[in-house]
């Protein structure tokens, strides 16, 4: 543990940010990280718990007290060594994951929590600063190849794990760039895009080699990659290529919304709109770019990827930007005798939020409205739910003018055509069917052919596609060589 005292001498102090005037006028990250010292000072809140339910709250199971004693004693090449130990990114979920680490901590039971992420922030940022994150190549090599499909968190930690157990891995993404939804839909402002690149160059000097523009299988029709110009390999050429194939891609089915007008030119997509301004941040034209300037915005969808739309849509110069959520409004403070040490139901407000805008709760969508085909307006009603089903309340229904209107209500499942051209059975959402049990974990239906996060488990946290990723590399590992010392 870190100081007996700590967290009854200090308070606990959050990472503070550029103002929103200042921050809106471009889509660098803007947290101000900890310094030393305060890094220092918040890691001795790290009270003596005896059971530190936050190691559960991590999906990573990251050793959190271990590594704020040693911030606290000033080791702090240590303490890269022990988070390393457990997630291969820290740099990734210290920026976008929601800590619920944090809400596990003991001391959030009554008081402020530890500032887990903020510490591991700090931590990993000084190891790249001091230069301890280094290139870890195996010192033998199997002569096995695995093949990983996605470079999501989920492709990314697999090929990691893989390499440095010696096997010949090759990472196959679809789009023109390393990072998956990191790097085509969260925005820059939350989490810059040299955090991966700087992993890529990593992993390419343990080995691991990759290929972009390159689409395993075939999308549906109708659906788009990018612009860019996209090769295709079929899942026949991969299982015969390599010895075993790990399927790590993303939860890209969207949830649609089929009201009428649905068809209106100014409706689209959450996930067509964020990763155009990842394009263009790095060097995309632009042409055909969906914009909010100037434009009256409504984000149907309350969460992190709606939050994200209202970000991007005020750095555009959005007129206005309006959030609907379809549930109530949920409280502003959790009751924490019912909730500790799990993930709190309450009202969460991002920075986004703070930027401007309004969020709307209990609202839902009746028909979007146009003119000459593009879209105009949107009728709405207000809702209530009584014994768990939604209610129209009458005399609520409004016509709110919308230029654009984005989609953000989570994603159904993975493309179904990956799993069906490598012949893997489905869950009854739709994802890869395999189970995470040591011995069999992440396993699907087809010999030497794998799946780990998004594609197993559906939508989820960056912090849970990298324990995934690390599992399922444990996994194949065990399957071509009999054993394995790789962690679980």
């Amino acid at each position: 543990m870190a100081k007996v005292t700590g967290f009854i001498e200090f308070e606990r102090v959050k990472e503070s940010y550029d103002p929103a005037d200042a921050r809106l006028r471009h889509y660098r990250e803007f947290v101000h990280p900890l310094g030393e010292q305060a890094a220092h000072q918040q890691a001795a809140r790290c009270m003596d718990c005896g059971i530190p339910f936050c190691n559960n709250g991590c999906p990573v199971n990251n050793i959190i007290p271990d590594f704020n004693d040693l911030v606290y004693q000033n080791d702090w090449k240590a303490a890269i060594d022990v988070l390393h130990s457990t997630n291969n990114f820290p740099e990734f979920t210290g920026r976008i994951c929601p800590a619920p680490c944090e809400a596990a901590c003991t001391l959030n039971f009554n008081d402020d929590a530890v500032g887990i992420k903020s510490i591991e922030r700090s931590i990993i940022d000084r190891a790249w600063q001091e230069g301890w994150v280094v290139p870890q190549p195996p010192t033998t090599k199997t002569g096995k190849k695995v093949a990983v499909v996605g470079s999501g968190p989920a492709g990314l930690a697999a090929a990691q794990q893989l390499a440095r157990a010696g096997h010949d891995v090759t990472v196959f993404e679809k789009n023109e760039r390393i990072g998956g939804l990191m790097r085509y839909g969260i925005p820059d402002f939350k989490m810059e895009k040299h955090h991966i690149d700087r992993r890529v160059q990593q992993m390419e000097q343990e080995g691991v080699t990759f290929r972009t523009g390159v689409l395993v299988g075939e999308l549906p029709e109708g659906m788009k990659v990018t612009s860019h110009h996209v090769t295709t390999i079929s899942a026949d050429e991969l299982k015969a290529d390599f010895d075993a194939v790990l399927l790590a891609g993303g939860a890209e089915h969207p949830r649609d919304l089929p009201v009428p007008g649905r068809e209106l030119d100014g409706v689209h997509f959450a996930m067509e709109f964020l990763p155009q301004q990842n394009r263009v941040n790095h060097g995309w034209k632009g042409d055909g770019q969906i914009l909010a300037t100037g434009k009256d915005v409504i984000v149907i969808g309350g969460g992190d990827t709606g939050s994200d739309c209202m970000g991007t849509s005020h750095r555009q110069g959005a007129k206005s930007v309006t959030q609907f959520e379809l549930m109530p409004m949920p409280p502003e403070s959790e009751y924490k005798p019912l909730s500790w040490p799990y993930w709190p139901y309450r009202l969460r407000t991002s920075s986004s939020h703070e930027e401007g805008g309004q969020r709307q709760f209990a609202i839902a969508t009746r028909e979007f409205i146009g003119e000459n085909g593009k879209l105009t307006g949107i009728r709405t009603v207000r809702v209530q739910w009584e014994g768990g089903k939604m209610v129209e309340m009458e005399g609520t229904e409004e016509v709110l003018p919308a230029d654009l209107v984005l989609l953000a209500m989570g994603f159904m499942s993975p493309i179904g055509s990956i799993l069906e051209k490598f012949g893997v059975q489905k869950d009854g959402r739709g994802n890869a069917q395999a189970g995470t049990d040591e011995g069999s974990g992440y396993v699907t239906n087809v010999p030497g052919v794998f799946a780990a996060g998004d594609m197993r488990r559906g939508q989820s946290l960056v912090v849970w596609a990298i324990r995934e990723g690390r599992q399922a590399a444990r996994a194949v590992d065990s399957f071509l060589m009999g054993t394995s010392v790789l962690p679980r």
